[in-house]
């Protein structure tokens, strides 16, 4: 059974009210919550200065989020939901009665928290004896109120509810924050979509329908912070292995011609590996990204082999005329006999890769996902890179001693022509 296949049957089969399924990996979900904060592939962060105010912001991006196809659950927190007994000084009272806010606070710690006061020992064993008033005193507002006693300087008490405010309010379960900012996690799970192009389709909607207020701000974590991580540094990767790769067949050829040849050649290898990721229903990773990095470097390096035996079959053409410049049937006849030597160790290359890479593509076990996604590519730029290195390339250097033929048998009759010009 598949993974998606599997997550529907345990998402139709538990089902509770008000409860909102995201399926993750034990691990994954463990090293997500430890490096992002975030325990589904997506998430999104509200941040601002009101808690009240970014619990609204969350639930209107949830509200949004989940009209966005390919979500399978999206669960803002719920951060306004507990309740709490507030106890407020009055501060002119307490001068009226020479008390000190202390004073008040002490008595709230013992009467309600409990305090220690002594130990019992046991045997071997000490247990602190705590103090405080009863359930029944200390129940609601009311009695609190009546019931706990301040003890006065010159003597007597005073119930707590002259010279405070007890009430009960509603305020944060739990309070986060990330950067400085309070925070308000949304959590969102998808299925059957691309992480970044879902993305970008949820960021277009929540920019539509949800207003921020001034001073609130959102951002996307998750699975997605990955995703923005290795852009970067395939940004950079990516340019530096082309340079790489250009520079090196400047130095193998010495001449800009052949070596422009085989970066010309590149994107062609590559349209096989594109079309078989689509074939499999791929997405872009860094995985693929890694195997059409090295399909570039194969490719190139069939390329090299390629012209090798071109130059090789032109030489020895150029070598039986005995230093007469070559016809275009002669070219012509030249690079089909180079381009014929190369079919056999062309095609003995492409089946030792691909054969190589087939278990990889049909593996199922641990890791097997990731090692598919270098396959795939590598696979389809093969059969691409074989009609590319058997037809583009020859035709490509055809076209350019052409050229330099016609430059040749120019240069050749440009005496004579004037000559002819001033008789």
């Amino acid at each position: 059974m598949e993974i998606n296949s599997l997550r529907q049957e345990m998402d139709a089969a538990l089902q509770f009210p008000g409860v909102s399924n995201a399926w993750t990996m034990p691990i994954r979900a463990r090293i997500d919550m430890l490096s992002t904060g975030i325990r589904t592939p997506v998430g999104i962060k509200v941040y601002g200065t009101s808690l009240t105010e970014m619990e609204k912001v969350a639930r209107e991006v949830e509200a949004v989020v989940r009209t966005v196809p390919g979500t399978t659950s999206a669960y803002a927190e719920r951060v306004i939901g507990g309740y709490y007994l507030d106890i407020t000084p009055d501060r002119t009272a307490l001068g009226r009665y020479g008390l000190s806010v202390q004073d008040v606070q002490e008595v709230i710690g013992m009467a309600l928290g409990a305090k220690a006061i002594t130990q019992t020992v046991e045997g071997r064993e000490r247990y602190d004896v705590a103090v405080r008033y009863p359930a029944t005193l200390r129940s609601d507002p009311e009695a609190i109120g009546r019931e706990v006693q301040v003890a006065l300087p010159d003597g007597g008490t005073i119930p707590l509810g002259d010279v405070a405010t007890i009430e009960r309010t509603r305020g944060a379960t739990s309070i986060r924050t990330e950067n400085g900012q309070l925070a308000v996690y949304i959590f969102v799970d998808i299925i059957g979509r691309d992480l970044g192009g879902y993305v970008a389709e949820a960021q277009a909607a929540v920019a539509t329908s949800v207003t921020l207020p001034p001073g609130y701000s959102l951002g996307w974590s998750g699975q997605f912070e990955y995703l923005e991580r290795a852009k970067q540094r395939l940004a950079t990767v990516v340019p530096l292995t082309l340079a790489l790769i250009f520079l090196l067949l400047y130095l193998n050829f010495r001449r800009l011609t052949e070596t422009l040849i085989v970066m010309l050649s590149l994107p062609f290898a590559l349209v096989g590996g594109i079309w078989l990721m689509w074939f499999m229903g791929f997405n872009m990773s860094v995985a693929v990204a890694v195997g059409f990095i090295a399909l570039a470097g194969v490719a190139a390096e069939t390329g090299v082999i390629m012209l090798i035996y071109l130059d090789q079959a032109l030489n020895e053409a150029r070598d039986r005329a005995d230093g007469r410049d070559l016809t275009r049937d002669e070219l012509y006849a030249a690079i089909m006999v180079g381009a014929v030597d190369r079919v056999r160790p062309k095609m003995m290359t492409v089946v030792a890769i691909m054969a190589g890479l087939m278990p990889i593509l049909w593996a199922h076990g641990t890791g097997s996902e990731i090692m598919q996604r270098i396959a795939v590519p590598m696979i389809g730029g093969m059969v691409s890179s074989t009609l590319l290195t058997l037809i583009v390339i020859p035709a490509v250097y055809g076209i350019i001693k052409g050229w330099s033929l016609k430059k040749t048998v120019a240069a050749d009759h440009w005496p004579l022509d004037r000559a002819a010009e001033q008789v």
